[in-house]
C-alpha cells in the first residue's frame, strides 16, 4: 500500500509499504480517504518536533476514511462505514481518559503524524475506541476537518470559553481553518463576530461567511478598531491562536472579566504579561489543546445539521507538500484537504 513518509527535515517520499495485518481484538482497520492539513503538519515537516521521534515517519494528523475490517469483538462499527480517527494514541485507562478528557491523557503515546506514524497511508489499524462514526449526509472530505479543525474550535469556544448566545467574540486569523470554523460556530448561536484577516480578498470572504466586522490587520491596528466597534467596552471572548504578535493586543480588546482562549503560537510562543492588567481587569486566560472524542462527535453533528467546513484547496496525496506550502504561506481561506 501507499504511505507518505517523512525521511528527515523537509524530505517527503511517497512509497510502497506492507499493509497492516487483519485487525486484532478491539481494533478496526480503516481505509483512509482524506487527510486535512494543519500547522502541526507544517511544524513536523520542518523538524519542529517537541519530543524525540524516529524517522522515517508516516505524516498526516487529521483524517477520515471507511471501515475496511473489524476485529473479532468489535460490534459498534461495520465495514463500509464512514469514520474519523482521533489524532493521538491515548491510553483509555487513566483518570482523564475515563472522564472523557481524552486530550489530557496521562500516558499519551504521541500525536499521529507528528510523534508516531500518522494517517497519510491507504490502510491503518486503530483501537475502535479512537474511531468516531460519520453521520449520514456528511462527506468524508468535510469529515476530515472534524477531528482537529472543528473539534478544536468546539472545545475552545464552548468547553473552555463558555461562549454564550449574544456575546461578542474577536476571532483572530479568520481565514484560517480554525478561524473560519470559529466564525461559523459563533454566528450559529447568534454572537457578534469581529475577525482579523491579512488582505482585502479574505475580508470579503469573511464577511460572506457571516462575520459582522472584519479588520485587515496589515492596514489597521485591530486593538483600536475593536475598542471603537465595542464603544470601548471590549469583547466578551477573544479566540487567540496567533501567539506573540497578537496576544497583548488581544488582552486590550477584552472587556472587564472577559475570557481569552488560546490554542496556538504560530507567530512565537513567548510574551511579557502585565500582571496588574490581568488581575485588575479580572481577565480569564484559558489554554486549550486539541479536543475530546465528544468534541469530535459534536462537530460532526454540526456538520450533519448543515454547518459545513470551508475548504480552500483539495490536492492528491502526491501533492501533499504543495498543500503544506499553501498553508504555511498563509494563502488559504479555510482548510487544505488531501484526497486519496
Amino acid at each position: 500500500m501507499r504511505a507518505l513518509m517523512l525521511l528527515g527535515d523537509r524530505k517527503l517520499e511517497l512509497t510502497e509499504v506492507d499493509p497492516p495485518p487483519p485487525p486484532a481484538a478491539g481494533e478496526v482497520q480503516v481505509r483512509v480517504k482524506a487527510v486535512a492539513l494543519n500547522y502541526l503538519d507544517v511544524w513536523g515537516f520542518r523538524g519542529m518536533a517537541f519530543a524525540k521521534r524516529k524517522m522515517p515517519l508516516i505524516v498526516g494528523v487529521e483524517s477520515s476514511g471507511e471501515i475496511a475490517a473489524v476485529g473479532p469483538d468489535v460490534t459498534t462499527l461495520k465495514p463500509g462505514q464512514g469514520v474519523v480517527m482521533y489524532g493521538a494514541l491515548t491510553c483509555g485507562t487513566c483518570k482523564a481518559c475515563r472522564e472523557g478528557r481524552d486530550n489530557l491523557c496521562e500516558n499519551v503515546g504521541g500525536i499521529m503524524g507528528f510523534h508516531v506514524d500518522g494517517f497519510a497511508r491507504d490502510l491503518i489499524n486503530l483501537p475502535a475506541r479512537l474511531v468516531v462514526p460519520v453521520p449520514d449526509g456528511v462527506s468524508l472530505r468535510d469529515a476530515a476537518c472534524a477531528p482537529i479543525g472543528f473539534a478544536t474550535v468546539q472545545h475552545m469556544l464552548f468547553d473552555n470559553a463558555k461562549l454564550q448566545p449574544g456575546e461578542t467574540v474577536l476571532v483572530h486569523a479568520g481565514g484560517s481553518g480554525i478561524g473560519t470554523a470559529a466564525i461559523l460556530m459563533a454566528k450559529q448561536i447568534g454572537c457578534t463576530v469581529i475577525t482579523t484577516v491579512g488582505d482585502d480578498a479574505k475580508a470579503e470572504k469573511a464577511k460572506a461567511l457571516g462575520a459582522d466586522h472584519v479588520i485587515n490587520y496589515k492596514t489597521a491596528r485591530f486593538e483600536g478598531v475593536t475598542r471603537k466597534l465595542t464603544q470601548k467596552k471590549g469583547v466578551d471572548v477573544v479566540f487567540e491562536h496567533v501567539g506573540a504578535e497578537t496576544f497583548n493586543g488581544s488582552l486590550l480588546c477584552l472587556k472587564r472579566g472577559g475570557r481569552l482562549v488560546t490554542c496556538g503560537a504560530t507567530s512565537g510562543p513567548s510574551v511579557t504579561l502585565n500582571l496588574m492588567q490581568l488581575f485588575q481587569q479580572q481577565y480569564r486566560i484559558i489554554g486549550s489543546f486539541g479536543a475530546t472524542l465528544t468534541n469530535i462527535a459534536e462537530s460532526l453533528a454540526k456538520m450533519a445539521a448543515g454547518l459545513k467546513p470551508v475548504v480552500d484547496t483539495e490536492v492528491p496525496l502526491a501533492e501533499f507538500e504543495n498543500g503544506l506550502e499553501r498553508l504555511a504561506g498563509r494563502q488559504v481561506f479555510g482548510k487544505v484537504v488531501v484526497t486519496f
